[in-house]
């Protein structure tokens, strides 16, 4: 008899199965992992500057005791970290879930019942021991244990504890994410600074050009061949570019400042190369081919291991319309009186199983499935959008080098040609063959090209590691 109980509940709770199955198909969208098989403007090589270590990558000693001291003392890495030990805590978590549950239980407890009752006037007639009726009231005292266990049949607890696991390994790559963007911020503001301390150097120069040009004009107003204007015009070339040199001044310092801030540590100056920045030539960086993105961007693959947390949480959700399968167990001692306690008869077991199934008023566990189902298509449509954006920032740094180095080279004439305009209209208003007007244009237009040459040149610098970092190196 009991078996067939048993067979027929078994038979119902599959039949209900069976049932639940089809009314909960997932909704699925495979994602796209299609890339070009070159990037646009390079030619398809399989080598690749991201397997290059950041060490090996920056050779400038100062930079990468910077580097070194951020990936040490950085608060934000370090918050990023401590998601990864509460990613490792939902792992166990998880696992305990699918794991029998076994305690160790004791309690004791005194019971008064009223001898005008049925439960009172039975117990005050039945003798327990040696003939003697129950003692009143009437003490209980167990000892046991017990345990607990949900069968894990259709495997939500199992695919629980691997969303887990994903969503660990999703985090250690967001963290390795954040190392690449991190190492990439300190060498942009690192090069950053040396554009502005040789900015400085030029502004320097060109006051002490521009005050010997006032000196000059000066001897030439006594000499009276030329105007108070001129004089004027002159002096107040020479205030404007000191006040640019405050400017620069202000902008080194809080340059320094970013840097000290993201390598964790209170304002102070920041040691540096003093090699002149045009002499810094950018190394060329290897693209290799876009299907290597997959494996080298921390981003892209953070995005994969939540696609696949995310599918994992689709089939524990779908499992929670099956029925599930309990059961408990405990075995231990009851008696009324202490010196009872440890005797044969008071041992007391019990084991029992229970099936149940979800019927009616499932509202509660379509809502989680259909969310379940939504944040998996939301996972797909991001890993996609990620890897999409990998290939376009490395497109558009590839084409950005290329460009950058035939902007230098011309800048790099065009300063040439200002310098020999500047000395000539210099030679030129001393023989009063050109007006002063002329000189301060050229002057103006000199230093400024010096500064675009400059500001290009920052431009290569912060492309070459802006690749690197969009190529996914920097975190190995």
């Amino acid at each position: 008899m009991l078996k067939k109980i048993i067979y027929l509940s078994l038979s119902v709770a599959f039949l209900a199965t069976g049932i639940i199955s089809c009314k909960t198909g997932d909704v699925a969208r495979a994602e796209n992992k299609a890339v070009p098989a070159e990037f646009a403007g390079a030619v398809a090589d399989s080598a690749n500057s991201a397997s290059v270590k950041w060490k090996q990558f920056f050779t400038d000693p100062n930079l990468t005791a910077l580097i070194d001291t951020a990936l040490q003392n950085n608060q934000e890495l370090n918050i990023t970290m401590q998601e990864i030990n509460i990613s490792q805590n939902e792992i166990r978590a998880r696992k305990g879930e699918y794991l029998p549950s076994a305690g160790l239980r004791g309690g004791a407890g005194v019971d008064k019942v009223s001898r005008y009752t049925n439960i009172g006037a039975l117990e005050h007639n039945i003798a327990i021991v040696d003939g003697k009726e129950n003692p009143e009231p009437l003490q209980d005292y167990t000892i046991g244990a017990y345990a607990t266990w949900e069968v894990d049949i259709w495997k939500k607890l199992r695919n629980s504890k691997k969303a887990a696991v994903n969503r660990y390994l999703a985090s250690v790559e967001g963290k390795n994410f954040m190392v690449t963007n991190l190492i990439s911020e300190i060498a942009n503001s690192y090069y950053e600074l040396l554009a502005l301390d040789n900015q400085l150097a030029i502004i320097n120069q060109n006051i002490g050009i521009q005050t010997n040009a006032l000196e000059i004009v000066k001897l030439q107003k006594e000499a009276a061949r030329v105007t108070e204007l001129a004089v004027r015009r002159f002096q107040a070339q020479v205030l404007n570019t000191q006040s640019l040199q405050y400017e620069i001044k202000q902008r080194i310092v809080e340059t320094e400042n970013r840097i000290n801030f993201l390598v964790g540590r209170f304002p102070q100056h920041v040691d540096r190369s003093t090699e002149t920045f045009d002499n810094l030539v950018p190394q060329v960086v290897q693209a290799g081919l876009p299907s290597q993105l997959l494996a080298n961007r921390p981003d892209i693959r953070q995005a994969e291991f939540n696609l696949e947390a995310a599918k994992l949480d689709v089939k524990s959700a779908r499992a929670r319309f099956y029925p599930q399968l309990g059961i408990t167990a405990g075995i231990g001692y009851r008696a009324f009186d202490p010196s009872y306690i440890v005797k044969p008869q008071s041992l007391i077991y019990s084991l029992a199983g229970d099936l149940t199934a979800p019927l009616i008023n499932r509202n509660s566990i379509k809502a989680a499935y259909n969310t379940a189902n939504a944040k998996q298509l939301q996972a797909v449509f991001d890993y996609e959008r990620t890897i999409l954006n990998a290939y376009i920032e490395v497109a558009n740094q590839i084409s950005k080098v290329s460009n950058l180095q035939s902007s230098y080279e011309l800048k790099a004439k065009e300063v040439e040609a200002l310098n020999q305009s500047s000395a000539i209209s210099n030679d030129l208003f001393k023989s009063a063959r050109a007006d002063y007007m002329e000189v301060l244009m050229t002057q103006r237009d000199a230093l400024e090209s010096k500064f675009d040459l400059i500001e290009t040149r920052l431009q290569q610098m912060n492309s070459m590691v802006n690749i690197y970092r969009s190529l996914g190196g920097g975190w190995k």
